[in-house]
């Protein structure tokens, strides 16, 4: 038997040799084929990786990404990739370059040169906190990547300016100090209130300039922020004692001195500084000016002021320190002086509209309208035909609720610049309140040709479009807002006002107040809406919390109160109710409606 199977065997193995041979033969052969052709395509694919880098280097991107595209079909490698990104990079294709950076990576995640690639497309994609996670994971590959660093401290100053300062100090302990990166880093600190902090950075970049003036001089600026008034001075002794003419070091010196309630010291510095006959004019009238634009934020300014320009007045008679003095002298509540002041300016200076733009520009800014509209009430007598005489002062009228007043100025600032969105709006919205809302409509909409994505336009031409309960293009025109900016709180709490009103979608109008409410707390026009949203949604004890909260803020407003009155009704507390009412009342006499809920006791 045994032997009859190695028989068996040996005759199989003998019919199977010449087929086996032949297997061998073409097996051998097509190996010697397949390394020719891959050697054929990688040499292929170098050639056009070079070529592509020859296009890329002319800056041809179009063919270099040709080339690129070619090349990955034949060796789809982490360099072609990278290669490829980069080009299009070049080309601010950013939606092609982003996924061909982060295949890259992903194939080789050891190169810091994609890892930058890929930073820098985040970075111009204005997708910053990706932009950091890519520049951490540089910085965990190669931890002295100073570049890696700076970037990622330029990306966190804007949101997290504590971590950017972490940074940056971690930079100034590889590379020693650095003027950029020290001056960074002041400023943060400054930003965030850290003066002490800020003047220990500035101390840093003074051993490197010892001898730089303005350096001392903003040292001193943050040891006055920070009430470390020795170490204040000292820094602008030091400018003197080097520079003893130096007029901003006075100034600053003297100001020191106002901090410490020092005015005898503070009032010798000034003295020298009006005293010195060969400071320009000029240069006095800016500090006084200074002092005046400062007071506007601490009130102890404005005597200072009144005395240098009061100083000054004695030796001139130019018509700058006529018209600051009947500005201080507004601000003093002497309205007779201060036209006389402003009289004699006009009388002085009868062709410079320059100095009532700004000083009624610089009331208005700060938010003091009738101071504003005052002293354009005496421009637009020399000026009548100016634009921004009429603009300014028609803008101060209707800030003030003087609508009627202010439309005649804001009409003619309109016919003298028909292209201004910003008359065009005001006299739009001034239209608005005085219920002329189809003519208002056409001027809103001239703006909005102007600034198409002006969501404060937009804002009034769907509240009027609420008033005319014209809904679809309210609905449209209040959605084109939000699609600009989805949390601006006053489209949010409009539009969903304008929704409870009619009763629909009050889910989302509760959301919408919400975000208004989040982006002001305490303001009571926010409070009542979403106390009214509520109240639609017959969340009684919710919206009557809310409702509270606004008259508590703001009780001068009559549909405040009458709100918490309609509240008060449904949860069945009547006898406050029409009390409430008639605080309403009292506040709006000509409401026949909530006249008509007193009488009926009823909402």
């Amino acid at each position: 038997m045994l032997k009859f199977l190695a028989i068996a065997i040996i005759a199989l193995l003998l019919y199977g040799c010449s087929p086996q041979k032949e297997i061998t033969k073409n097996y051998e052969q097509n190996f010697i084929l397949n390394k020719s052709t891959a050697i054929d395509t990688s040499k292929i694919a170098l050639n056009e990786f070079i070529d592509g880098s020859i296009a890329e280097a002319k800056g041809n991107y179009d063919t270099a990404i040709k080339y690129y595209n070619h090349v990955l079909k034949l060796k789809p490698e982490a360099g072609v990739y990278f290669a490829l990104a980069k080009s299009y990079f070049y080309q601010n294709k950013l939606s092609f370059a982003l996924p061909n950076a982060r295949m890259a990576v992903k194939l080789d995640s050891s190169q810091i040169d994609y890892y930058n690639l890929l930073s820098d497309i985040y970075s111009q994609a204005k997708q910053f906190d990706s932009s950091a996670v890519v520049l951490s994971k540089i910085i965990q590959l190669d931890s002295t990547d100073i570049n890696a660093y700076y970037q990622l401290a330029r990306i966190y100053e804007n949101n997290r300016p504590s971590k950017a300062i972490e940074i940056y100090n971690q930079i100034t302990s590889f590379i020693g100090p650095d003027w950029n990166v020290l001056m960074r880093v002041a400023e943060l600190e400054a930003n965030l209130g850290n003066f002490k902090e800020a003047a220990g950075s500035i101390q840093k970049l003074i051993t490197i300039d010892p001898n730089n003036p303005g350096l001392k001089k903003l040292l001193a600026e943050y040891y006055l922020h920070a009430k470390m008034y020795n170490e204040a001075m000292k820094a602008i002794d030091d400018v003197l004692l080097t520079n003893p003419d130096d007029i901003n070091a006075h100034q600053q010196k003297a100001q020191i001195y106002l901090a410490q309630n020092n005015w005898d010291a503070a009032s010798n510095e000034f003295s020298y500084i009006l005293n010195r006959s060969d400071i320009p004019l000029d240069a006095k009238i800016r500090i006084g000016a200074s002092y005046f634009e400062q007071s506007f934020k601490d009130s102890t300014l404005l005597p200072i002021a009144k005395k240098f320009f009061t100083e000054i007045n004695k030796d001139t008679s130019d018509w700058q320190v006529k018209m600051y003095l009947g500005a201080i002298s507004i601000d003093e509540k002497d309205d007779s002086a201060a036209i006389g002041y402003f009289k004699s300016a006009t009388q002085l200076a009868s062709w410079n509209v320059e100095g009532w733009v700004r000083l009624g520009g610089l009331y208005f800014d700060n938010k003091k309208y009738d101071e504003a509209a005052l002293v354009m009430q005496q421009a637009i007598k020399s000026f009548p035909e100016d634009f921004r005489v009429n603009l300014i002062l028609g803008l101060a009228l209707a800030q003030n609720n003087k609508n009627q007043d202010a439309l005649p100025y804001l009409k003619k600032a309109v016919n003298l610049n028909s292209k201004d969105p910003t008359a065009l709006s005001a006299y739009g919205f001034t239209l608005s309140q005085l219920k002329q809302n189809d003519e208002a409509i056409i001027y809103l909409n001239k703006a909005l040709e102007i600034s198409p994505d002006d969501v404060n336009l937009l804002g009034t031409l769907g509240l009027i479009y609420d008033n005319k309960k014209e809904w679809n293009k309210c609905d449209s025109i209040y959605q084109r807002a939000l699609n600009i900016d989805s949390l601006n709180a006053l489209i949010n709490n409009n539009y969903a006002y304008s929704l409870s009103e009619r009763g629909i979608d009050l889910d989302r109008a509760l959301k919408m107040a919400k975000i208004a409410i989040a982006k002001e707390p305490d303001n009571s026009s926010y409070l009542d809406t979403i106390g009214w949203v509520y109240y639609k949604m017959k969340e009684y004890k919710l919206a009557k919390e809310y409702a509270e909260k606004a008259v508590k803020i703001d009780g001068s407003k009559s549909d405040l109160w009458e709100h918490l009155g309609d509240i008060e009704f449904k949860m069945g507390e009547k006898e406050k109710a029409i009390a409430t009412w008639k605080k309403a009342l009292e506040l709006n006499k000509d409401n026949a409606a909530l006249k008509q809920k007193i009488e009926k006791g009823e909402s």
